[in-house]
């Protein structure tokens, strides 16, 4: 399965998947809600979120686990290394 068809079977909307695409194979910054979720800001999270993603915060968190290479997020710091094309 590859990441389109994991985001398929997943709870996250539709309208999010081209962000998490997008991110996670060309490195490209995401908007205040997801760039929240990969650096692991739960208040920013929640506070970003639209009325769907607040509840599906938990749902992001379980996908990223089993998705996206563990460079790419869990911290500012992943996230910034990984919009600059390197790992910490």
């Amino acid at each position: 399965m590859n990441l389109q068809e994991a985001l398929a079977k997943s709870s996250i909307p539709d309208y999010m998947h081209g962000g998490l695409i997008r991110y996670i194979e060309n490195r490209i910054r995401p908007g205040s809600f997801l760039t929240a979720v990969l650096t692991n800001d739960l208040q920013g999270a929640v506070a970003a979120a639209d009325e769907t993603n607040r509840d599906l915060i938990p749902h992001y968190i379980v996908f990223l686990f089993n998705w996206a290479p563990h460079e790419s997020w869990g911290s500012p710091e992943k996230v910034k290394a990984w919009l600059a094309g390197g790992a910490l």
